[in-house]
């Protein structure tokens, strides 16, 4: 009887963590039937262009835990990285601008509009607090330091870009939100109004803010916040404004529609895309660091910044290796790269920031 009482507790506390906001909501009514019809869509989840295995087909999840637990070299800096505090509310409006925040978050302020895309500020890679600790240094904006938003930009539903916290802080100064189809059930769950979100299948596109075109294109990933993958989009987004074009590239493994997308909308000003927390055990959903300078290429791209490096750790390799080695490929490939530090603001039209900060 005192098992099955302990049993019982322990289901009752289970049930209880998972029903903390952070965990989101699972699409349904109108949303899924949206779903339904959407062209990658089938048996009852999201499907990549290509087949994507989460794990390598050699590889266990198993095994990827224990290679996760060893100690390796480097995984974290020794001391607090060199970021810049910079006055966002005063940044110049006439001319683009961006400011990367570490990892996958940045604002990008184009055609007088602010867009702020994946942001998480709340120190943390996880639903749980002592789980994917940003770097010291690494954090040192909040909310608070947000300018009002023109549009907020979520990729895809996963911890390090969707972030509960954040967003639900940041609400009061979010005009509209442009994201994949079905994370918006999250957010409505957090207090979003349903009339400003925009969720887009991809190819579909929307014009925000009278200026801004977004265009929801394949990534080659996965979505999920529990137990179920795939329940929500995944994507990466092709923004066009009046004299400039950018690709915000979201996670993705290397596939073919880096050249589609490049044959379409390039060149691209600038190429944001993902360069870190990847292993040779989960090669599918992420890049390793010469296909990122690779893809650029494939998207025509006359600069590339590469992101989802320098605030976590999510993988094995060492902190700094993400960025020595797109670094090395980048130059090879002919490439322009550029290499802010967190907070640095990088202008168009200005000098490339190119400093080797993190060495």
């Amino acid at each position: 009887m005192l098992f099955l009482i302990l049993i019982i507790f322990i289901a009752l506390g289970i049930w209880f963590f998972l029903q903390q906001p952070q965990f989101g909501k699972v699409p349904a009514a109108a949303r899924l039937e949206r779903i339904r019809k959407a062209s990658n869509y089938r048996e009852g989840t999201f499907h990549n262009l290509s087949a994507t295995p989460v794990m390598s087909e050699d590889v266990s999840m198993w095994k990827a835990f224990v290679d996760f637990l060893k100690p390796g070299k480097d995984r974290q800096p020794d001391k607090p990285l060199p970021s810049v505090h910079t006055n966002l509310k005063t940044l110049p409006t006439d001319e683009p601008v961006l400011v990367w925040f570490g990892h996958s978050s940045y604002l990008l302020i184009v055609a007088g509009r602010k867009i702020l895309v994946d942001p998480v500020f709340s120190g943390h890679a996880s639903p749980v607090s002592f789980f994917g600790k940003n770097y010291p240094g690494s954090n040192i904006y909040s909310v608070d330091d947000m300018p009002e938003i023109d549009v907020l930009l979520l990729t895809h539903d996963h911890y390090d870009h969707l972030d509960y916290p954040t967003i639900n802080r940041l609400r009061p100064k979010v005009k509209q939100v442009v994201t994949s189809l079905g994370v918006g059930a999250h957010l409505e769950g957090w207090g979003y109004d349903p009339g400003m979100i925009q969720e887009l299948a991809w190819h579909e596109d929307v014009t925000v803010a009278g200026v801004l075109n977004f265009t929801a294109w394949p990534a080659r990933h996965f979505s999920g916040r529990l137990f179920k993958r795939g329940q929500t989009l995944w994507s990466s987004f092709v923004l066009q404004t009046p004299g400039h074009a950018f690709y915000l590239g979201g996670d993705s493994g290397y596939d073919t529609h880096f050249k589609e997308i490049g044959d379409q909308y390039g060149p691209f000003d600038l190429a944001i895309l993902e360069c870190g927390q990847y292993n040779d055990n989960w090669r599918y959903i992420h890049m390793m660091p010469e296909q990122t300078a690779q893809a650029a290429v494939d998207l025509r791209a006359k600069m590339l910044l590469p992101v989802h490096w320098g605030k976590f750790t999510l993988a094995l390799h060492p902190w700094y290796e993400p960025i020595e080695r797109v670094t090395a490929k980048a130059g090879e490939l002919k490439v322009p790269l550029v290499t802010p530090r967190i907070g640095e603001p990088l202008l168009l039209s200005g000098p490339p920031l190119t400093a080797p900060w993190w060495r």
